[in-house]
């Protein structure tokens, strides 16, 4: 399992993976021949995860609200999403401006009591303060996490010489 993550106010408890893709607008240097990156132009989450239970069918409808594109439905869906976007809390990031661009659910013979999720979110700043917000706290995310180890330390494996290779 790679992580829970929180998706507005959604628990999405069985994230099998989570992929962030940047991309960069590149621009030509005026009066030479090189080329800069000069500014994030994209941001776009992946999250493959399990619904389980019978609450299965509670998050996906909650998740198909929170995926309505008009602003004036996400307001009325949770007042602090009028003026941020959609929230997405993870251990791979913070950000604030989310939204909902792909939502696909598939149910199998073998998975009779869950739904398999995978969820586009894109990244889509509201204003300039928020998208500052949005990056001071994904820092502050990095600075906390730094301290905490995620695996286990190595141990050491004793080796010893085997048979001679023919």
């Amino acid at each position: 399992m790679a992580d829970q993550v929180l998706v507005g106010t959604i628990p999405l408890l069985y994230v099998q993976s989570i992929t962030m893709t940047e991309g960069y607008r590149v621009e030509r240097i005026l009066g030479s021949r090189f080329s800069q990156a000069t500014q994030p132009s994209t941001k776009t989450l992946t999250v493959e995860a399990v619904l389980l239970g019978p609450e299965r069918f509670a998050t996906k409808k909650a998740l198909e609200v929170l995926a309505l594109t008009s602003r004036a439905l996400l307001s009325a869906a949770g007042p602090a999403l009028a003026a941020t976007g959609i929230p997405v809390v993870c251990g791979l990031t913070l950000s604030l401006d989310m939204q909902i661009t792909d939502l696909r659910f598939a149910q199998s013979v073998q998975k009779r009591d869950a739904f398999d999720l995978s969820m586009t979110l894109q990244y889509v700043p509201r204003s300039s303060l928020s998208a500052l917000a949005g990056e001071i706290a994904d820092m502050a995310l990095a600075a906390g996490s730094a301290g905490v180890p995620s695996v286990p330390a190595p141990g050491a494996v004793p080796r010893s010489p085997g048979p001679p290779l023919l």
